[in-house]
């Protein structure tokens, strides 16, 4: 691609991250890092067939790699190390606020505590603050793909923490699981007085 004269211009300008899953966002380098640390076994050979396959097709082959790339987080170190590679990324290209999904069923049906997961970001999200100057609210997802009764324990287990978090929303398999599915658990997370996103 040509370089534009613009391009430092547009890098240099303020940005605001609205939407991005942090789970998502784990590089295959770090996904590596952390399977050998806590020596999990992941469906890859190298950091090249991660690469190649997110060419997927559609969302359930993406959540597929997502889901196996999730496996490796299992201690407070691997959620702050996800969250700060994510925001040392960001804040080179003038990322300055960054509003977070995260998705704690899909670590506490692995047996990782609801509060492993959310120290962990938290450490991320205060070194991002000190580090890069960046504020940073945080949105706890329900999974589309299970039950509304699953989506209010984790609500349940969310309570000490309600206050710190901006917001709830909704992610995974989207055929056959509507926003309306979540009614219930939405309008408890409005009362609490969090947004909502669906």
């Amino acid at each position: 691609m040509t370089p534009s004269p613009n391009d430092d211009f547009i890098t240099n300008l303020p940005k605001a991250e609205l939407h991005l899953h942090i789970e998502g966002s784990l590089e295959p380098e770090l996904m590596f890092a952390l399977a050998e640390r806590n020596k999990v076994a992941i469906p890859f050979k190298s950091v090249e067939d991660v690469r190649a396959a997110y060419s997927f097709t559609n969302l359930q082959t993406f959540l597929d790699i997502y889901y196996a790339g999730a496996a490796v987080l299992q201690t407070e170190e691997d959620f702050r190390d996800l969250a700060v590679a994510y925001f040392d990324r960001v804040a080179q290209d003038g990322v300055v606020h960054a509003e977070i999904f995260f998705d704690p069923q899909t670590h506490t049906r692995r047996g990782i505590p609801f509060d492993v997961v959310v120290r962990g970001l938290f450490a991320g999200i205060d070194e991002a603050k000190a580090k890069h100057g960046m504020s940073v609210g945080l949105i706890m997802s329900f999974l589309r793909h299970l039950d509304e009764e699953d989506a209010f324990k984790t609500f349940a287990q969310a309570e000490p923490w309600l206050d710190q978090f901006i917001g709830v929303g909704l992610d995974s398999s989207e055929v056959g699981h509507p926003p309306s599915k979540f009614a219930r658990v939405f309008a408890a997370s409005a009362d609490a007085g969090l947004m909502l996103c669906a």
